[in-house]
């Protein structure tokens, strides 16, 4: 029975791992179509190995937690999201509507086909404070993807886990701007984000 959910559990990573590629090709595709806000975060390296890995890892200990086979999908929606929003805020420093609206319209449409209001509710209460925060700072302090971003993770996670999750973001966020004398220096945040939403999902008890 073991070997039966260890053999299950590495499919599902593999498969995880390789949605996360595709994201990170069709983000970076996307990408040379985006022209960075000289405003905005200095261009980076994306760690793209690192971001399969945790996609294989994400699709790995979903099902040892429990969930549920017709969910897997839905959550092979949200790695890909998390690995391409990655990916696009740090390479170009923006968070392209595909890769947030789109996955959260899919997450809310299958949450309505089963009558749960829980997921649009959740990124309500989670993304309107943030959304208030990014119209206070401009879109410097906080990003209109960011904002997106939470609401995706929010609706997903569920609001009480992702306030959590997101309180650690950006506590982490402010540590390492500090620590690089950039504390003014706008970031790209969506990395803190992604961390934070799959740390929620792949630890028990988060």
């Amino acid at each position: 029975m073991r070997a039966t959910a260890w053999g299950a559990s590495s499919l599902d990573a593999l498969a995880y791992a390789a949605v996360a590629a595709v994201a990170v090709w069709a983000s970076a595709r996307v990408c040379r179509t985006i022209v960075p806000f000289d405003d905005g975060p200095r261009p980076g390296r994306p760690p793209i190995t690192a971001l399969i890995a945790a996609a294989a890892a994400i699709g790995f200990a979903l099902p040892a937690r429990g969930v549920p086979g017709t969910s897997l999908a839905l959550y092979a929606v949200l790695t890909a999201a998390l690995a391409a929003c990655w990916y696009s805020d740090v390479r170009c420093g923006i968070l392209p509507d595909v890769f947030t609206l789109a996955p959260l319209a899919i997450v809310l449409a299958a949450a309505a086909s089963s009558h749960n209001a829980a997921p649009l509710l959740s990124a309500a209460i989670v993304g309107v404070p943030f959304a208030f925060a990014a119209f206070a700072s401009r879109g410097r302090g906080m990003g209109w993807g960011d904002v997106k971003l939470v609401a995706l993770g929010a609706a997903v996670l569920g609001w009480q886990t992702s306030l959590l999750a997101f309180a650690v973001a950006c506590l982490l966020a402010a540590g390492v701007a500090a620590l690089r004398g950039r504390c003014r220096a706008p970031i790209a945040f969506a990395p803190y984000l992604v961390a934070s939403i799959a740390v929620a999902l792949t630890v028990p008890g988060f």
